[in-house]
């Protein structure tokens, strides 16, 4: 499995601290070296901000899509914000 972040995820990362960011990192990297890293994911009804999925690490949540074998981060965000502007 492949992992590709949106540019608005991209921004999202930047934003955390540097801790948290290697922990984002180090856990999606988990995710996807596992076999079915959907089993870890969450499916997303009612969010309209796009994302199908979400993991959760930490007090973060991640956002994403799934194309084929990869992927897609579409945003990277604290749990209190995540849901409030979609």
């Amino acid at each position: 499995m492949k992992l590709k972040f949106a540019l608005r995820a991209q921004k999202d990362l930047k934003k955390l601290d540097k801790t948290t960011q290697k922990q984002i990192i180090k856990k999606l990297d988990f995710f996807i070296d596992q076999p079915d890293p959907l089993k870890y994911a969450a499916k997303l009804t009612g969010f309209s901000g796009g994302g199908d999925y979400r993991f959760r690490v930490g007090r973060h949540r991640i956002v994403f899509d799934l194309a084929k074998n990869t992927i897609i981060v579409l945003y990277v965000e604290h749990r209190r914000e995540i849901y409030r502007k979609r």
